[in-house]
C-alpha cells in the first residue's frame, strides 16, 4: 500500500485525538503501517520551547508536516492530530506531502465549552486566557476537506466508518469485508464528494 497523511484538524476538544487513536487501532488491525503524531505530544518532544504566537504555531505545524512527509514517502499511514488553525499552512503541508487526506472535526463552541473539564473555554470567553484558538485567536475551518466529522452530534463509530470508507475509495487502505458497512446513501455522498474534489 502507498503511504498517506491523514490530517485531523479542529478546535481543542473536538475529538481529533480520540478519533485518530481509533483510526490507528483499526489500521493496525488491517496490518497497515501506521504512526500517529498528536499535537500535544509533538509539542513536548519535537517543538519544546515554542509558544502560541502565529509564527510559533506555524513552525509547529510545519514540523509535523515534515515528519508526515517522511513517513508517507516510506509507505506509512501518518496520522496527524493537531488544531492547525491556519488554512495556508495546512495547504502548504498538503502540497508538500501530496498524498494528503484532511479530516475536519467540526463541533459547536457551546458543545466544546460543555465538554471542557478544565474550564479553559469559559476562561478564554471571560478574557482570562489570551490567544485561545476559536475564542480570542482565529481558527480557519477547512474549505474543502475530504472528510467532515460532526463530533458534537454523531457517534464516534459513524465518524470512523466515514474516514475508513474514504481511505478505501481513495485506494490507501484495503477494504475489509468483515467491517461494518456504511449506509448506501452515505456511500454515495462520500463518492460524490471525492469526485467533486477530483479524487475519483
Amino acid at each position: 500500500m502507498k503511504g498517506v497523511t491523514v490530517w485531523f484538524t479542529g478546535l481543542s476538544g473536538s475529538g481529533k485525538s480520540t478519533l485518530a487513536e481509533a483510526l490507528e487501532k483499526e489500521l493496525r488491525r488491517r496490518d497497515c503501517n501506521v504512526e500517529i503524531l498528536d499535537g500535544d505530544i509533538v509539542r513536548t518532544n519535537l517543538s519544546k520551547g515554542l509558544g502560541f504566537s502565529k509564527e510559533d504555531r506555524d513552525i509547529n505545524i510545519r514540523r509535523i508536516g515534515f515528519v508526515c512527509d517522511l513517513l508517507t514517502r516510506n509507505g506509512v499511514v501518518a496520522i496527524a492530530a493537531a488544531i492547525s488553525p491556519y488554512q495556508a499552512i495546512r495547504d502548504e503541508n498538503r502540497k508538500m506531502i501530496g498524498e494528503f487526506v484532511e479530516v475536519y472535526c467540526e463541533c459547536p463552541l457551546e458543545v466544546l465549552a460543555e465538554r471542557d473539564v478544565k474550564g479553559l473555554y469559559k476562561k478564554a470567553m471571560a478574557g482570562e486566557i489570551k490567544n485561545f484558538t476559536g475564542v480570542s485567536d482565529p481558527y480557519e475551518a477547512p474549505e474543502q476537506p475530504e472528510v467532515t466529522i460532526h463530533s458534537g452530534s454523531e457517534p464516534q463509530e459513524t465518524s470512523l466508518q466515514r474516514i475508513l470508507r474514504t481511505l478505501e475509495l481513495m485506494g490507501y487502505i484495503p477494504p475489509d469485508p468483515d467491517a461494518a458497512q456504511i449506509p448506501p446513501e452515505e456511500e454515495e455522498e462520500i463518492r460524490e464528494k471525492l469526485k467533486r474534489l477530483g479524487h475519483l
